[in-house]
């Protein structure tokens, strides 16, 4: 390999490592921009929930002035048509400054109203936009250690083809030095009977011709008659 081949291959590996490892980093920080979106989300939802909380006692004290409003509208045309001029009079006063405090109690109502209302919104859009991210990060991690667990199977699989393949050659040699042992001590044992003599013995006794040897049943019987007439 050349020079230039070679420094190609190396810096396409050190690439796909610095890849490899920024891809990781990028995980590790999508996970903590999740954390600390969830963080922000459940903020939100305290201050929501106090938002709406005001909103309610600043309604329920609007519907008490409102009510009181009425009241002492009330009592101001009553005690006018009973020709008190001076009660009829303090009770228009305290219509006016509740009238007042009414107009000041809607301006606040109507600000947490479109408060509550608007952050209720954005709330709602953060966390479709933290569920989507969610499973995103979740469907990359589940990904990869699917690809992970293939990559390793593979692996395996073809370094157990290797091992079997392996293993079978040495089996197959044990085999053919087990036939070329046996066949030595069968020539091993072929030497001994000739050196000992008993090879000549095996063929004279095969003919019949030492004691032992294989008899003709003719034979056997010429024997068996010869004895019974001695």
């Amino acid at each position: 390999m050349s020079l230039k081949k070679l420094w190609t291959a190396l810096r396409g590996a050190t690439n796909e490592s610095l890849e490899a490892v920024a891809d990781s980093q990028s995980i590790r920080i999508l996970d903590q921009e999740l954390r600390d979106a969830k963080k922000e989300l459940q903020a939100c939802d305290e201050n929501l929930t106090k938002i709406m909380a005001k909103r309610k006692l600043t309604e329920a004290k609007t519907k008490s002035l409102t009510s009181e409003v009425e009241t002492y509208t009330n009592h101001a045309i009553a005690a006018s048509e009973k020709g008190d001029e001076a009660l009829a009079i303090e009770c228009a006063e305290r219509v006016s400054e509740l009238e007042t405090n009414l107009e000041v109690e809607q301006s606040i109502l109507t600000g947490f109203t479109t408060s509550e209302k608007t952050l209720k919104a954005n709330i709602a859009k953060a966390k479709t936009n933290v569920r989507r991210m969610e499973q995103q990060i979740d469907q990359v991690k589940a990904t990869e250690s699917v690809q992970k667990a293939q990559v390793a199977v593979s692996s395996r699989h073809m370094g157990a083809n290797t091992k079997v393949k392996t293993a079978l050659d040495s089996l197959e040699r044990i085999k053919q030095k087990q036939q070329q042992r046996s066949a030595e001590l069968e020539a091993a044992e072929e030497l001994a009977n000739e050196e000992s003599g008993s090879s000549l013995d095996a063929k004279l006794k095969q003919a019949g011709i030492q004691p032992g040897g294989e008899v003709k049943g003719s034979d056997k019987l010429a024997q068996l008659l010869a004895k019974k007439k001695g």
